[in-house]
C-alpha cells in the first residue's frame, strides 16, 4: 500500500498545475492532503470523481484557510473530522480514517505564526491529539500519522539550523515534541531509510525561491507506532513534484 501526504497550499491552485495528471502517475493507494484552502462544496468535482472515495474537513470560517482532504482507493472502516475540542476542530486540520489494520492521520499541524504568536496553541493541539492516539494504542491500535507537521526535528532537517532558533518551526518547545515521540517509540519513517542524510527537504520559502537553491525545511512526515515498522518498506520524498511551496512525502507499507 503506497501512501502519499501532500501539503498542496490550494486544492484549487493546484489543480491548474496539472494534479490530476499527478495523481494518475503517483498510483497511490491513499493521498493526504494538507492546507486545501476550500470548504467542501468548492472542492473541484474532477477531484471527488477520480476514481477515489474523498473525505474533506475544512475550516468553519469562510477564509480559505487550512482544511485537509483524503482520496483512498478503499474504502475505510470509519472516519473522524474531530479532537472533540472546538478550538481545534473549527480550523479543519484533521482526518482520521481506521482502516482496520492501522488508523492514519491526515494532519495539517498550526504554524507557530509571526512572533511565535500561535506556539501556545499549536503545542496544546499536539498535547491533543498525541493524548487521542495514546488511548488508542493502548487499545491495541497500530497509527500513521502523515501531514504538514511545521516542525523540523534536528538540525539535519533544515538547511540553516543556526539562524532559526528563535523561530516557530525549529523552536526547542517545539522539537521536543518530536522527542517525547521517540522516546515513546514513534519512529519517524524517513530516517529509518536514510538516517543521516542531509539536504532532504519538503518546504521551501516561496518569496526567497529558496527552492532554487534547496534552502528548505522537512517539516512533512509520515510517523508510525513500532508496531507497524515490520510492516514499513519504504518512505521518501518526491522534491522534484510541483506545484506548492511543499512536495509530497510517501511511505510503502505491507499491511
Amino acid at each position: 500500500m503506497k501512501l502519499i501526504s501532500w501539503n498542496v497550499n490550494g486544492i484549487r491552485a493546484v489543480m491548474k498545475k496539472g494534479f490530476l495528471d499527478w495523481v494518475d502517475e503517483v498510483k497511490a493507494d491513499i493521498i493526504c492532503l494538507q492546507e486545501t484552502k476550500a470548504d467542501e462544496g468548492k472542492i473541484p468535482t474532477e477531484v471527488k470523481e477520480h476514481g477515489y472515495h474523498t473525505y474533506w474537513h475544512s475550516c468553519t470560517r469562510k477564509s480559505g484557510y487550512s482544511g485537509v482532504g483524503v482520496l483512498s482507493r478503499t474504502e475505510p472502516l470509519s472516519v473522524n473530522q474531530h479532537l472533540g475540542i472546538q478550538e481545534f476542530d473549527e480550523e479543519g486540520r484533521i482526518l482520521e480514517l481506521d482502516y482496520g489494520s492501522f488508523v492514519l492521520y491526515n494532519v495539517y499541524f498550526p504554524n507557530g505564526s509571526t512572533g511565535n504568536s500561535r506556539v501556545p496553541y499549536k503545542l496544546k493541539f499536539y498535547d491533543a491529539l498525541l493524548a487521542r492516539c495514546k488511548e488508542q494504542q493502548a487499545g491495541g491500535k497500530h497509527i500513521v500519522i502523515c501531514g504538514d507537521y511545521n516542525i523540523a526535528h534536528h538540525p539535519i532537517d533544515l538547511a540553516r539550523p543556526k539562524e532559526n532558533e528563535s523561530n516557530t518551526g525549529f523552536l526547542p518547545e517545539e522539537r521536543a515534541v518530536l522527542d517525547s515521540m521517540s522516546t515513546d517509540g514513534w519512529l519517524d519513517t524517513f530516517r529509518e531509510f536514510h538516517s543521516d542524510e542531509p539536504d532532504n527537504y519538503t518546504y521551501w520559502d516561496y518569496f526567497t525561491r529558496a527552492r532554487d537553491r534547496n534552502v528548505g525545511w522537512r517539516i512533512d512526515y509520515f510517523w508510525i507506532t513500532p508496531g507497524l515498522r515490520p510492516s514499513l518498506k519504504n518512505a521518501f520524498i518526491l522534491p522534484d513534484v510541483m506545484g506548492s511551496d511543499h512536495c509530497p512525502v510517501g511511505i510503502v507499507l505491507n499491511t
